[in-house]
């Protein structure tokens, strides 16, 4: 179940692009999409914790060190992430993006075992999947051609996200045994929101509530903040207390793939040779990693 409920998050996330696309064409900026999707499901995931009287219910941590710890985690997970996945996109290519951002699984991997040595050793075999798993990655994105234009600004702003995923998936592993999936979420929208503030002192301006409710936006801004953010982060969060952070991380890979399979049943674009192959080459990684962790 852990699985497979991973698998349709990152089936879910793969298909953003096109409602992310839509609201790009009707005006929006990446930041007031962010911003929207994350206030949206901060409002219905604390409408619906009051609604229901959930006993675990809290709106603040059990001591300040976790709370900055839910800050870290909206920084790291929401704010930072998308700004620089975001802007990335306007100073290199999307295959530069992919590569770098879906990469980091393997910086996960390494941060984890930085920081729990003792409980976290991971064996060549774990190590040898999550890097063909990763080549796997690269070809899909790829697709046979073997061409990377290098643009510094944008890389490293691709770079900066992947690390941003990484210490997520990192601090996540810190919290999930002592607070509920429910409140971690809230905490990672709530911080999110805060955080990308100062963004509109520099960049000031936001849609007006005309542009908001045209039909043209608020139905792929609903699919994102209810389906693509609250129930994909809530559901994310519990795969990672479930499968552990790096199995979990692992099938960020997978993005590409779907994002690819997205467009084939609604764009119609042509499935490659290479496409088969990067798959076949993720699955053999991730059943490596899974087996011997299992084991």
């Amino acid at each position: 179940m852990g699985h497979f409920m991973a698998f349709v998050t990152v089936a879910i996330w793969g298909s953003t692009f096109v409602f992310t696309k839509m609201l790009l064409l009707n005006g929006l900026s990446p930041a007031q999409i962010f911003t929207l999707r994350f206030l949206i499901a901060y409002v219905l995931l604390l409408a619906f914790e009051l609604a229901t009287r959930r006993q675990s219910f809290r709106l603040v941590s059990r001591s300040w060190r976790d709370e900055l710890l839910m800050l870290l985690l909206g920084v790291s997970g929401g704010s930072l992430y998308f700004l620089t996945e975001n802007a990335a996109m306007l100073y290199t290519t999307a295959t530069n993006t992919s590569l770098i951002v879906c990469s980091c699984p393997l910086f996960a991997m390494l941060l984890i075992a930085l920081v729990y040595r003792k409980s976290e050793r991971f064996t060549g075999v774990q190590v040898v999947g999550s890097l063909l798993a990763c080549l796997g990655m690269a070809v899909v994105v790829m697709n046979g051609h073997f061409v990377l234009h290098l643009s510094p600004k944008g890389d490293m702003l691709a770079f900066g996200a992947c690390l941003c995923w990484a210490v997520y998936s990192l601090l996540m592993k810190a919290v999930t045994e002592r607070y509920s999936t429910f409140f971690i979420t809230r905490k990672v929208f709530f911080y999110g929101l805060l955080t990308i503030l100062p963004y509109y002192v520099v960049f000031p301006g936001f849609p007006s509530m005309e542009v908001i409710f045209s039909r043209g936006v608020i139905w792929n801004l609903l699919f994102l903040s209810v389906v693509a953010s609250m129930i994909c982060f809530l559901v994310w969060n519990w795969v990672i207390r479930r499968l552990g952070a790096v199995i979990a991380t692992n099938w960020v890979y997978f993005n590409p793939i779907t994002t690819i399979l997205f467009a084939w049943w609604l764009l119609h674009e042509q499935i490659t040779p290479w496409f088969l192959l990067g798959t076949a080459l993720i699955l053999t990684g991730m059943f490596l990693c899974e087996k011997r962790h299992s084991a």
